[in-house]
């Protein structure tokens, strides 16, 4: 016999996700993928219990907020970046030096999330280090290629031509197809240009910007046509 759905029913409890003590599975799902987090996507009375949730922090890697901060930052460094004394500061935090705080710099550290206290002390968080990295490294326009596309997950996988070829990164779908002004369903085997740090170690400090075409396809490579350039 099939549940009633009368006065008297009850929804079945959702299950707990199995990271966390805030949320329900189904909700940290979706905030993984969300740049709203887990806090942006549940009801206003339920806000204060999921608001420090790590399952979709901007602290926590390769959640959608995650990858946000990082492309935040990384324009911040390149388009905007914080007035000399500020930087200065944030550069001595990341030697390992707590500096003298008498012009009152710290807070505007902190309130770009550049910065955070430990027992007490001024130290920098690893937005931080991500902002001091986009400042000093060599970034480029360079080649990318959408390998492929996740609707539900609002994701894409590039390669960058200039990185690692064979090798795929995730971007957040919504970043291309804003930057980009394309459809999303048009995107699997476009080509497109990037600013890109090539000099990464790995993907997790590969931040690409600016997504924009047309493109000058790199010698050797050919467009999902076949056709070589």
């Amino acid at each position: 016999m099939g549940e009633t759905f009368g006065p008297e029913y009850v929804r079945p409890a959702q299950r707990d996700c199995p990271r966390c003590g805030c949320c329900t599975a189904a909700l940290c799902e979706r905030g993984r993928g969300s740049v709203m987090r887990c806090y942006g996507l549940t009801s206003e009375e339920h806000r204060a219990t999921v608001e420090v949730c790590p399952c979709s922090a901007e602290t926590t890697k390769h959640t959608a907020s995650w990858r946000s901060a990082q492309i935040r930052v990384t324009r911040l460094a390149r388009e905007k970046p914080l007035s000399e004394d500020v930087e200065e500061f944030l550069r001595s935090m990341a030697a390992g030096v707590v500096p003298d705080d008498p012009d009152d710099l710290y807070p505007q550290l902190q309130v770009r999330g550049l910065g955070q206290l430990v027992h007490g002390l001024h130290a920098i968080t690893p937005l931080g280090h991500t902002y001091l990295a986009a400042r000093d490294d060599v970034r480029t326009v360079v080649a990318v290629k959408i390998v492929d596309i996740d609707v539900k997950a609002r994701t894409a996988r590039v390669e960058v031509a200039a990185w690692r070829l064979g090798e795929p990164v995730t971007v957040l779908l919504d970043q291309i197809v804003t930057d980009a002004r394309v459809d999303a369903e048009s995107l699997p085997g476009m080509w497109l240009d990037v600013e890109a740090n090539c000099r990464a170690d790995s993907a997790d400090r590969l931040v690409l910007t600016h997504f924009r075409k047309p493109v000058q396809l790199p010698q050797g490579w050919v467009r999902a046509s076949g056709r070589g350039e």
